[in-house]
């Protein structure tokens, strides 16, 4: 087992006929996914998604990986390969198109149509895509690419194995291992096995279940609860789930048939993403279920279902207007029944809590995977990992997509079943394949990459923290004047706060003191502001730590006059 130091140098050339694997998102957290394959001088990527931001990041909207390390070998690229269409794959790739515009772009029919709607948002035309589905081999450069297909949360999700001169890696991207799919198409272990029995160098394995024991539980099972919830609720339902869940919402409008009712869509991405998916036959949907959200409101309560986003509780979504009251055409009442379909992404915990708080005072009764069997994991459990383990008999394991935790749960289950290294790797290692043996060799840089309003990687950690002490601990301005014939102060202190409940007297006791501050450090021989404005933040600073336990941000201005 290679369990890595953490004082890790930049990596040395990669030696010929070596394959360089570079995770630069995912490994370590669940989001932001992307991989950098290196051989012969070329990279082939696989996915590019984005991590959503939480509470401690406040302004921000998107977090992407850091491809710094390649950034000046772009030219280089030979592809992308998108594993399936969820955010977390496909949600950076318009970052990097603004980039090099032209590199291919290769998944799934149904991949391809929902980031290309995303790439037309981006104002992104005249892209290269390559539409691949489940058998085929396609080469880009030295790299030879073949797709199994993999059942996951989204329809069409693909595996890629990939071949090069130095050896074959399997990525199995997002899976499970579901023996009775909403769809029929289930993961392909016979090509699994064909492709171990070929020899697999490196399985790159998706750890987020890894710790969870036994089988992920089939999309079937939650049918009859669903069913349960439609034939029940004497009012209208409204339903949330994420915007990409199609198996979910076909389980929704095969209901809806069932039990007579029609089906609105709310939410920008839900509309688009069910359209694409119907067009493209991955929806089935039965004839005339399908209305004009708005057109809902004109039938009665109990032929009503709503389909929405917002199951993670995000402040501006449909559900969330909802609860608060706030929507433009759909108000709760009483008795409604509001079903959120999804699991919680860890750190979201609160704000969906918050909602459904909302939601029950509005009267409704909210039925969610705490109270009713109503969403599955979309990842496999530990047992369906074992059983890839033994099917594939890979030579090496690399955890990917997850937190440390997943990754280490996940590399123990492939030395149970005797596969002897394990390299444990996190975003920015570097692991080289060489002589049938991987290893991690080094580091790259490898930070957060934050998109704020429409700056993309301009906030750093330290703006951050700015904000989170301006959201914490408030603000406090102190103006001075100081005579440039005399060198003392002739004005002020002029003191503003916010953010805590403090008014114009609260600063009696502090204005002579950052005066003779101020006068001292002129005394002293200092006459440059910026010495003055350090003297004031001093003397504040420490004044309002001592009596109010508090410790703001402090803005100094030194007005010369």
């Amino acid at each position: 087992m290679s369990h890595p130091h953490p004082e890790l140098s930049a990596p040395a050339e990669l030696p010929e006929g070596a394959l360089r694997v570079t995770p630069l998102g995912g490994l370590g957290e669940v989001g932001r996914n992307m991989t950098v394959f290196e051989y012969a001088g070329r990279l082939l990527i696989v996915d590019c998604g984005v991590l959503f931001p939480e509470d401690n990041q406040p302004g921000v909207d998107l977090i992407l990986p850091d491809w710094s390390s390649i950034r000046d070998r772009l030219d280089a690229i030979e592809a992308l390969v998108l594993t399936h269409g969820h955010e977390d794959h496909i949600g950076a790739t318009p970052y990097l198109l603004r980039e090099r515009r032209d590199i291919p772009l290769v998944g799934s029919k149904l991949t391809l149509a929902l980031l290309g709607s995303k790439l037309r948002e981006h104002r992104l035309k005249e892209t290269v895509h390559h539409i691949v589905k489940e058998g085929e081999r396609i080469t880009f450069g030295p790299f030879e690419l073949e797709f199994v297909a993999v059942n996951h949360s989204i329809p069409d999700a693909l595996a890629v194995a990939i071949r090069t001169g130095a050896g074959m890696a399997l990525h199995t991207g997002d899976f499970k291992m579901d023996q009775l799919p909403l769809d029929g198409r289930i993961t392909d272990l016979r090509a699994f096995a064909r492709l171990g029995e070929e020899g697999v160098d490196l399985f790159l394995t998706d750890s987020t279940n890894a710790e969870v024991p036994g089988f992920t539980t089939a999309e079937k099972k939650i049918t009859p609860a669903i069913e349960q919830v439609f034939r029940e609720s004497s009012q209208r339902i409204i339903v949330a789930c994420f915007a990409s869940h199609v198996h979910r919402v076909q389980q929704i409008l095969d209901a809806a048939e069932k039990y007579g009712r029609k089906v609105g869509y709310v939410g920008r991405s839900m509309v688009r993403n069910m359209q694409i998916a119907s067009d493209l036959g991955y929806l089935n949907v039965p004839p005339g279920v399908i209305v004009d959200a708005k057109e809902l409101a004109d039938l009665p309560p109990e032929k009503q279902v709503l389909v929405s986003t917002g199951s993670q509780g995000e402040p501006m979504s449909a559900l969330s207007r909802i609860a608060n009251r706030s929507h433009n055409f759909v108000q709760l009442a009483p008795g409604d029944t509001v079903l959120l379909a999804s699991s919680l992404i860890p750190g979201n915990e609160n704000a969906v809590y918050r909602v459904i708080n909302g939601l029950a005072r509005l009267g409704a009764n909210v039925v969610h995977k705490g109270n009713a069997l109503v969403h599955v994991s979309g990842h496999a459990s530990a047992g369906e990992l074992l059983y890839c383990y033994n099917i594939v008999r890979p030579r090496n394991v690399m955890p990917v997509h997850g937190e440390v935790r997943h990754l280490q749960a996940n590399g123990a289950l492939a030395s149970q079943v005797g596969i002897e290294n394990v390299v444990y790797a996190e975003d920015g290692f570097v692991v080289d394949l060489m002589d049938g043996v991987a290893k991690v060799v080094g580091k790259v840089d490898c930070g957060y990459v934050f998109v704020d309003g429409t700056s993309v990687g301009d906030i750093t950690e330290a703006d951050l923290k700015d904000r989170r002490i301006l959201g914490e601990e408030g603000f406090i301005s102190v103006i001075i004047v100081v005579d440039s014939v005399s060198g003392k102060v002739s004005a002020g202190p002029e003191i503003h706060a916010r953010g805590n409940a403090w008014d114009e007297s609260t600063f009696d006791d502090i204005r002579q003191p950052i005066v003779d501050a101020v006068n001292r450090v002129i005394a002293e021989g200092a006459t440059d502001t910026y010495a003055m404005q350090q003297a004031i933040r001093r003397a504040i600073g420490r004044w309002v730590s001592d009596t109010h336990r508090r410790r703001p941000m402090i803005v100094p201005v030194v007005i010369e006059a």
